[in-house]
């Protein structure tokens, strides 16, 4: 049987929110996506996720179909927009994945609340190493950012910026989804979208790398942990999935060959089967 994707829109404090779902039964599944992203990231995995899970996949604030307020987008409020998304469903325990900046937020939501986080997916995460590709972290710079931004923002510069984004994001840019590159096309020229994404990533980058790296705090992580990693991704080494699990309790590592930073994407059943083989480890 076809399995059906919802989407739904939810207020969370005042904000609009646009989430996917699918799925009647398991453990519920929250998907994070990352920075400059959206919910339609997770859509290549989604169906088979929801055969065996509930799953919902949100776009953060600022993001996605999701309202844009005039907002600082830090790590505190998009770890409390995780926090209250969880509290507005009533889903009392979930395994977070998270990809990227989904992955930090992901993260600092099971240290601060590992009684709702039965398991933790950390999909080429943000956060488990100060190393970034200096084509993210100079955009942190005061007034080239807001150049790149107002270029960006035009037809012209968004479509620009959706090829960009693809040769950076995938090991095989040219086998980039249309519906993705369409996707980062047509965010771009949503009021606030490139605001909020400048925001967002100053929070996270500055020009020397990313801000805060939690491999310390990994050890406190009493759940079941995946770390999935692209072998090919040019946005954070292999090298920090590495560190990662060797710092977790319960700690297990995919690697996903020929893929880059979006293996969901990439390589949606090399990734899908990685998460259904972890996925038996969780206790429901």
């Amino acid at each position: 049987m076809k399995t059906t994707v919802k989407e739904r829109r939810i207020n969370i404090n005042g904000l609009t929110t646009r989430y996917l779902t699918a799925g009647n039964d398991g453990l519920p599944l929250v998907l994070l996506h990352g920075d400059s992203d959206s919910a339609l990231d997770w859509s290549w995995v989604l169906p088979a996720l929801a055969a065996t899970h509930r799953v919902y996949a949100p776009d953060f604030p600022g993001f996605g179909d999701s309202a844009k307020p005039n907002v600082i987008y830090s790590l505190e409020f998009l770890t409390q927009f995780a926090l209250d998304f969880l509290n507005a469903l009533g889903i009392e325990r979930a395994v977070l994945v998270g990809n990227s900046l989904g992955g930090l937020i992901a993260l600092r939501v099971a240290l601060s609340h590992p009684e709702q986080v039965p398991g933790l997916v950390l999909v080429d995460s943000a956060g488990l190493g100060s190393s970034v590709t200096p084509l993210l972290s100079q955009l942190t710079l005061p007034i080239y950012g807001e150049l790149a931004t107002t270029w960006c923002r035009t037809p012209l510069g968004a479509k620009q910026r959706s090829w960009a984004r693809a040769a950076l994001f995938f090991a095989q840019p040219m086998k980039a989804p249309t519906a993705w590159l369409t996707d980062q096309e047509r965010m771009a020229l949503l009021p606030g979208y490139l605001e909020a994404t400048l925001s967002s990533l100053r929070a996270s980058l500055n020009v020397t790398g990313q801000r805060e790296v939690l491999l310390d705090s990994l050890p406190q992580l009493n759940m079941p942990t995946l770390v999935v990693w692209g072998t090919d991704d040019k946005i954070f080494p292999k090298e920090q999935a590495q560190a990662a699990v060797s710092r977790l309790q319960q700690g297990h590592l995919a690697l996903i060959p020929d893929c880059g930073h979006l293996p969901h994407v990439e390589r949606p059943e090399l990734f899908t089967n990685a998460l259904n083989e972890f996925l038996t480890k969780v206790a429901s």
